[in-house]
């Protein structure tokens, strides 16, 4: 490649910004809207707390076991076809703030936020990644991946800058018509993944993966069948493994420390009160 910004790589560099853009724009009105719908006239909600907690816990769990899946399919569909899915995906909570932030509202986005994050956290940058290696020669991957992660960070500074100037209401408005054009603009102007496939079988694929013997006195083909898609059965063995079990045990555990803390807190401020 001449510069980074061909072969599609300024098409992604744009529409990952855009996407940042409309995601990160979201975060600092996110805490407003969660206060007012929860706990409205209170500068205390327990609960929010409690649904962040869970939220974050689901949402990680669900993208441990979503990302091999998400990265599997995008050896054999395209990482373009899986870049939709997510920017598509992430439409749909913002659009639902968008509409209206009342309890029952908050309580539908919670639940499709919570759904979708599962896909959407991590997939993009992965993905956006997997694109990268796949069109950069491998001496200029170094710099293609330090330009994407300046894309990321500008569009999280230009984001939250932006939201100071936009009410409320307006700002998931806008961050979901951002996000609409960040889809729109992925689907017609970046081109699709260029993949070796001398390199590598995709790991849904069920043709045979040739590699030549490295004995030049042979000249024979040795065929190795490609992986294929992780079973269930091996993700709960990943779940099951003693590393992700003690970060489990230790969050768990740090959650439940916190609860009892803000109940020992609430007790002795009501003792106090009284």
């Amino acid at each position: 490649m001449e510069n980074l910004s061909g072969g599609g790589l300024g098409h992604l560099f744009m529409a990952i910004f855009l996407h940042n853009f409309a995601t990160f724009m979201v975060i600092p009105a996110i805490t407003d809207v969660t206060m007012s719908a929860l706990c409205p006239g209170r500068d205390e909600c327990s609960i929010a707390i409690y649904l962040t907690g869970f939220q974050q816990a689901i949402v990680g769990l669900g993208t441990l076991v979503m990302m091999p899946l998400v990265g599997n399919l995008s050896d054999k569909c395209g990482r373009k076809a899986l870049l939709t899915v997510p920017m598509i995906l992430t439409i749909i909570p913002l659009g639902i703030l968008g509409y209206s932030r009342n309890r029952t509202f908050f309580y539908v986005y919670f639940v499709a936020k919570t759904l979708t994050a599962m896909i959407c956290e991590g997939s993009v940058p992965c993905l956006a990644l997997a694109y990268v290696a796949d069109n950069v020669a491998e001496e200029r991957r170094a710099s293609a991946f330090g330009v994407l992660s300046g894309i990321g960070s500008s569009a999280f500074v230009c984001g939250t800058l932006f939201t100071r100037f936009l009410s409320t209401s307006s700002t998931f408005q806008v961050a979901t018509s951002v996000a609409v054009v960040a889809a729109m603009y992925l689907r017609i102007f970046l081109p699709d993944s260029n993949i070796d496939k001398k390199l590598s079988a995709p790991l849904l694929s069920d043709e045979k993966q040739k590699i030549a013997d490295s004995d030049e006195s042979s000249r024979a083909q040795i065929l190795q069948p490609a992986k294929t898609l992780p079973s269930l059965h091996d993700l709960i063995s990943l779940l099951k493994t003693r590393s992700v079990h003690f970060l489990l045990r230790a969050a768990l555990r740090s959650i439940i420390k916190y609860s009892l803390a803000c109940e020992f807190c609430n007790s002795s401020n009501c003792i106090l009160s009284n």
